[in-house]
């Protein structure tokens, strides 16, 4: 009887301890779990912060910030119109300094506050690469709306080439515009990519700007589903100058993909190479613009004489430059079926780029086995 009894309870000892060391393996559980939940709450309230890397790719979550009024006038002094850096479609610009020392550009405009501006900025904001311009967070106030982005400052692309900043003449070489190109299709060809796809709907080389470094970063993506219909075209004084960005199938029939973005990026890169603006034309006797003269399927010799920007000098190869109008004739294919993905435009700007880096790199004394664009231009006269 006694050995009957020491056995029973010795059953109940090990099965209360079992259920003591469960009952434990739970509590720790939850309590790391409410410790994690507490440190990402943390985390998102800073819209820059990283949580990890791997080779070079960055893992990061980034929430929209709520920002306060009071706040956003203390980093623009009121908005002082000293500190207002342009007008955009979405409204004025200002640059800002936030308490931490952050530099950012903050978009002001008229609006009530709605739900569905703040569900469409924390999309906006969630979305990171390095060649996209993030956008930080948003503030409401009575009838105001404000967007807030990361500050880059070496303007656009687009003063560089025909702006207040073209004479930076250094940065303007055929590699230069060629890296350019790639970092900005890296960055379009990121939005095509999300699922849903995102498509950027006024992609042009105003939105294209460069940081200390030239290094490109795509900005503006999604505006125009935060402005809506209303707002699709912005200030008439920029009305003819941004249509020659747009698809025809866009400027018809209002219909915005992916490949409408690619037709886009090949106006682009027709100023890039240029180093005018598109909606120009090709000599005082054309009624054409420039994208409609390369459209008409131009002999290379013409191409070359008289609309590869000068400033170029020789800093080119034929081979690079013939194979740089071909991918932009690609991307401007009034079929756009026709047109490229930008992955391959990707794919395309990369293998240009890494050729003409090998071919115009001259080791020691030894000439290079090309024809440079000084040459071209001379053989064309």
């Amino acid at each position: 009887m006694s050995r009957t009894l020491a056995a029973v309870l010795g059953g109940l000892a090990g099965a209360l301890a079992l259920v003591g060391i469960v009952a434990f393996l739970i509590y720790f559980c939850l309590c790391q779990d409410r410790s994690v939940t507490r440190s990402s709450e943390t985390a998102s309230s800073d819209p820059s912060l990283q949580v990890g890397r791997h080779v070079g790719i960055e893992l990061s979550v980034r929430e929209a910030r709520r920002f306060d009024m009071e706040e956003l006038h203390m980093a623009t002094k009121s908005f002082d119109k000293k500190n207002m850096i342009g007008i955009g479609k979405f409204g004025e610009v200002y640059k800002g300094l936030l308490n931490d020392g952050m530099l950012v550009a903050i978009k002001k405009r008229s609006g009530a506050p709605t739900q569905e501006f703040v569900d469409e900025v924390r999309f906006l904001a969630s979305i990171q690469h390095r060649n996209l311009v993030s956008l930080l967070g948003y503030c409401q106030d009575y009838s105001l709306q404000f967007l807030i982005y990361e500050y880059v400052p070496n303007g656009s692309v687009s003063s560089h080439l025909y702006g207040s900043n073209q004479g930076s003449g250094e940065k303007l070489e055929f590699k230069h515009r060629l890296s350019i190109a790639l970092g900005a299709a890296k960055g379009l060809s990121h939005l095509h990519s999300l699922s849903p796809r995102l498509v950027h709907k006024d992609f042009k080389t105003s939105n294209v700007l460069v940081d200390e470094n030239f290094i490109p970063k795509v900005a503006d993506a999604g505006l125009r589903n935060i402005l809506g219909r209303s707002d699709a075209v912005g200030p008439s004084s920029q009305i003819a100058v941004d249509d020659i960005f747009l698809a025809p199938e866009v400027r018809e029939f209002r219909t915005f993909s992916e490949k409408s973005d690619v037709y886009s990026f090949g106006v682009f890169l027709l100023e890039l190479m240029s180093g005018r603006e598109a909606a120009e034309s090709p000599s005082p006797e054309s009624d054409q613009t420039l994208v409609e003269w390369l459209q008409n399927g131009q002999d290379y010799s013409k191409i070359s004489d008289v609309i590869i920007d000068r400033r170029l000098g020789s800093s080119f190869t034929v081979e690079g430059m013939k194979e740089f109008v071909q991918l932009i004739m690609r991307c401007i294919e009034s079929s756009s079926e026709r047109r490229l993905v930008m992955r391959i435009v990707v794919a395309e700007l990369d293998r240009i780029l890494e050729k003409e880096m090998s071919l115009t790199t001259v080791m020691g004394e030894g000439m290079p086995s090309v024809t440079l664009g000084s040459q071209l231009f001379r053989s064309t006269k």
